[in-house]
């Protein structure tokens, strides 16, 4: 079924409500689908539809939703099926879902629920946002070294009902320490009386609760996981990070990082989302950064006044500024980018020989950037303006100078952020551009000086 039609088949169920309709639209759909085609409707409708499925197909579709959406709906609900829905979805959605509850909501919540559930929710929800322990979810298969591969099929066949994934099967002692991991595959193809033990993978890798999300994601695309185990700090495990959330957790971070580089953050870290921010803290955010770029452009443009004199003798200069100094911010804007985006992939580090790497791959590049740039402003400004040719020398020396330089100093203050221990996507592109202006207007101005200040003295 193409969008169109199943835009049109969820509008008529909206009206019809026709049960057994949708729950087969629902069973032969994709859910990121299905989400698209309801999101086009009313919060209203959308729940009159979403409350036509069984518990465990709602919460399923439910885990779809953007945030946003799903704190909709869950207004609409009613107690009982706020209930239904946290015993039914995973228990990372949950505890994600739980922590973005008001207090009243939370206290109304938890007696209606199981202890176990309870539980579980207190505890994954108890994780800080951003770490590792935030993006775990409690509901995976475990299996004793002394079990049988018989014994170990038949417990996977009672519990793995609601698991993230039945690939890979975690080796716990009674302390449920972590010990091993078994693939499925290798418990399905070995001998039904050989030990789990026998089959399982020692010392996997594994990842702590308190460490920053972004890790696990690494460690995930590092060692090509479906799942990463994850402990409390010592070998004791308390869920895992799968494969689908550690893109999540990625998709998110570059979501961030452009965030952060388009001087969209706030002081505290956190991303301004044009749906849900309030205005006054979009107000407050945004007003914060162009303040900063304010006083940069005071800078330069007072310093551009003072060329006064040199301007009155040379008025053409003025036309070049603007195309002069952007290109450096540009260039280190571009630069910064593909720094930034591979620390953020841990290709690069702060150490002396990735610097040397980036500035000896950046030199060339950036020389012949501004070589070609330079020229073809050059060529631009005489058959556009008809300067002479100790006009071109300054404009066309200015534009390789700023462009080259733009390209080193954005590729060089990643890593000065991260050595003073800033986020390196705090550098925003808007930062970068005002920097490189200011730069430019003294270079500008100083080869202006050097190649034309025989008319000043003549004027004198």
């Amino acid at each position: 079924m193409n969008r169109e039609d199943l835009l049109f088949s969820i509008r008529t169920l909206s009206l019809s409500l026709d049960a057994g309709d949708f729950a087969a639209i629902a069973a032969t759909t994709h859910p990121s689908d299905l989400v698209d085609a309801l999101d086009a409707l009313s919060v209203e409708k959308t729940l009159s539809l979403l409350m036509l499925l069984d518990p465990q197909a709602r919460a399923d579709l439910f885990a779809h939703f953007a945030e946003i959406r799903q704190d909709q709906l869950l207004a609409a609900m009613t107690r009982e099926a706020v209930v239904q829905l946290f015993e039914h979805l995973p228990s990372d959605d949950r505890a994600d879902l739980y922590n973005r509850l008001g207090d009243d909501a939370k206290q109304k919540l938890l007696p209606a629920l199981t202890r176990a559930e309870r539980d579980d929710i207190l505890k994954m929800a108890s994780y800080p946002e951003g770490t590792v322990g935030s993006a775990t979810t409690s509901d995976y298969v475990w299996v004793s070294p002394e079990m049988t591969v018989a014994q170990a099929l038949a417990h996977i066949r009672t519990t793995a009902l609601h698991s993230e994934t039945v690939n890979i099967l975690f080796v716990l002692d009674r302390t449920l320490r972590l010990r091993g991991t078994v693939a499925l595959r290798d418990l399905v193809l070995a001998n039904e009386n050989s030990t789990v033990t026998s089959i399982m993978q020692g010392q996997p890798v594994s990842a702590q609760a308190h460490w920053p999300r972004l890790q696990a994601a690494e460690l995930i695309r590092r060692y090509d996981l479906l799942a990463l185990p994850v402990t409390n700090g010592g070998d004791r495990m308390i869920g895992i990070v799968t494969v689908d959330d550690a893109m999540d957790i990625e998709k998110e971070q570059d979501a961030s990082q452009l965030a952060r580089f388009g001087g969209t953050v706030s002081a505290h870290g956190n991303d301004l989302d044009v749906r849900s921010t309030p205005l006054k803290q979009m107000f407050r955010v945004r007003v914060f950064w162009l303040a900063i770029l304010t006083c940069f452009g005071i800078v330069t443009s007072t310093f551009v006044a003072a060329q006064e004199e040199l301007l009155s003798q040379v008025i053409v200069l003025a036309a070049f500024i603007a195309p002069i100094v952007d290109m450096g911010g540009n260039t280190g804007s571009q630069s910064a980018t593909l720094v930034i985006r591979s620390m953020a992939l841990g290709e690069l580090k702060l150490r002396w020989r990735d610097v040397g790497f980036v500035i000896k791959r950046e030199l060339p590049v950036a020389a012949a950037l501004g070589i070609t740039i330079a020229l073809l402003e050059a060529i631009l400004a005489y058959f556009s303006k008809g300067v002479g040719m100790d006009v071109l020398l300054v404009v066309g020396s200015s534009m390789l100078v700023c462009t080259a330089l733009g390209g080193i100093i954005g590729a060089l203050l990643p890593f000065a952020a991260r050595r003073i221990g800033a986020d390196p996507a705090t550098l925003s592109a808007p930062m970068i551009t005002s920097v490189m202006d200011l730069i430019g207007v003294f270079i500008y101005f100083g080869f202006a000086y050097a190649f034309l200040g025989d008319l000043l003295v003549a004027a004198g």
